[in-house]
């Protein structure tokens, strides 16, 4: 009769082990799913550029993005952006200053360089682009092309 609970222990033991290694293979197997399933480029990017328009581009382009009648032009929408997209590019890597058309109105006056790195000019770019605008994703190899 001993025998028959010492072996019947043991059975259960080794059950319980089975299914807790099975459980804890499952939970790795998900873990490294999650690990290796790729975010979308652009959602990170524009996720990215979100931070850095709240944060430097909202003060005068306000947080709607659309801008001060005659002193910061709209981005929210914005033809200039869509049409001229190196210029765009340009302004937001080195500044702007003279005048320009936006949305078919004049404005004239200046964008100090923010300093954003390349990385950061594309990631605000596509914010701006695919948020308020339509647009193919800015590339790091398109910013990098624009000099002074």
């Amino acid at each position: 009769m001993r025998n028959f609970f010492t072996v019947s222990a043991i059975c259960v033991i080794l059950l319980i082990s089975c299914n807790t290694a099975k459980d804890e293979s499952d939970k790795i197997t998900s873990q490294k799913e999650i690990k290796q399933t790729p975010q979308d480029p652009l959602k990170q990017s524009v996720a990215r550029g979100r931070e850095i328009y709240m944060e430097l581009c909202a003060t005068c382009h306000l947080p709607s993005g659309k801008g001060v009648s005659g002193a910061f032009p709209p981005l929210h929408p914005s033809d200039w952006l869509t049409d001229k997209r190196t210029e765009s590019i340009h302004a937001v890597k080195y500044g702007l200053k003279g005048e320009i058309i936006v949305n078919g109105q004049p404005y004239n006056n200046i964008m100090l360089p923010l300093g954003l790195s390349d990385d950061e000019v594309r990631d605000v770019m596509n914010f701006t682009i695919q948020t308020w605008n339509e647009g193919e994703m800015v590339t790091l190899e398109e910013v990098q092309a624009v000099t002074k």
